[in-house]
């Protein structure tokens, strides 16, 4: 029997969409990097991602450097941009602002701030989110402000506050942060974490617990709760996006280096591989969103 042309493309393009919704754009961190930039965009590639997230680089050879082994690697780059609290309000806000310059000229996938302080007011914080809102709008670039301590999003109440206020703020989730702060893993507070997956565009996908921002292996058994937690927040927050979207969605995984890494006493030996735990959480989160 045979299929009416019709019905073919119309199938074709169901299920070509279908695959658009489900794609995720894994990043790594550069957090705690010894290799020059060509080993370690060698060995990212190598191990599976599709770019890397890094601070941009001040140095104009570094800059160089970074640009030629992204393209040789055939590698997608997310930046970061952050608040610096050492400088006056007036002085840190006008840098803020002005970093994005730069950074937006490298076109990258998206821009993920270290935004404010929880020493600023309400308003002072406002402030940077709002530029950085400004020139997302004007570059039709995404950025994203990370849930973060000593941040304006240190903890879910007073993000929340901000979320009400400023319907244009868009979050990275690094839930491992709120895990020690709230020094939970945050089981009864789904209706308040369900306003946050609703504005978050962006995963940091590292373990915390509730008394520290990252378990030591995520691979032991011992913390097969806290990793299950993590992960059904992840999944939620990407098929929410995926509902909405036929963009990838982007993902760092960002277990961090020694000492954010445990260590042993005196040696100071990290207890597991960093590397290893992010690749293992990639991994981990393929398998859960069946990719």
């Amino acid at each position: 029997m045979k299929v009416p042309i019709l019905l073919i493309v119309l199938l074709t393009t169901l299920n070509t969409n279908a695959q658009k919704k489900k794609q995720l754009q894994f990043f790594q961190t550069d957090w705690g990097r010894t290799l020059s930039w060509d080993a370690f965009c060698e060995k990212t590639k190598a191990s599976g991602y599709d770019g890397i997230e890094t601070w941009f680089p001040n140095d104009p050879n570094d800059q160089k450097e970074l640009k030629a082994a992204l393209h040789k690697h055939g590698l997608l780059v997310g930046f970061l941009n952050g608040t610096n609290t050492s400088l006056s309000f007036p002085e840190s806000l006008k840098a803020y602002t002005e970093n994005f310059k730069e950074i937006i000229s490298w076109s990258p996938v998206y821009i993920n701030c270290h935004t404010g302080s929880d020493f600023y007011t309400f308003e002072q914080n406002k402030a940077f989110i709002d530029a950085a809102n400004k020139i997302a709008k004007a570059n039709n670039i995404p950025i994203y402000h990370e849930t973060h301590r000593g941040r304006f999003s240190f903890n879910l109440r007073d993000t929340e506050k901000y979320l009400q206020a400023i319907p244009e703020l868009k979050l990275n989730l690094d839930i491992s942060h709120w895990m020690v702060v709230h020094e939970s893993l945050l089981e009864n507070q789904d209706k308040l974490l369900n306003k946050v997956i609703d504005r978050s565009f962006h995963i940091h996908t590292r373990v915390g617990h509730s008394e520290g921002p990252q378990v030591n292996d995520p691979e032991a058994p011992e913390w097969q709760k806290a990793l299950h937690r993590h992960l059904d927040i992840w999944e939620k927050i990407i098929r929410k996006r995926w509902e909405e979207s036929d963009k990838p969605f982007t993902v760092t995984t960002e277990f961090g280096p020694p000492t954010y890494m445990p260590t042993l006493p005196y040696t100071q030996i990290p207890v597991a591989d960093q590397w290893k735990a992010n690749v293992f959480i990639m991994q981990a989160l393929k398998e859960r969103m069946q990719m």
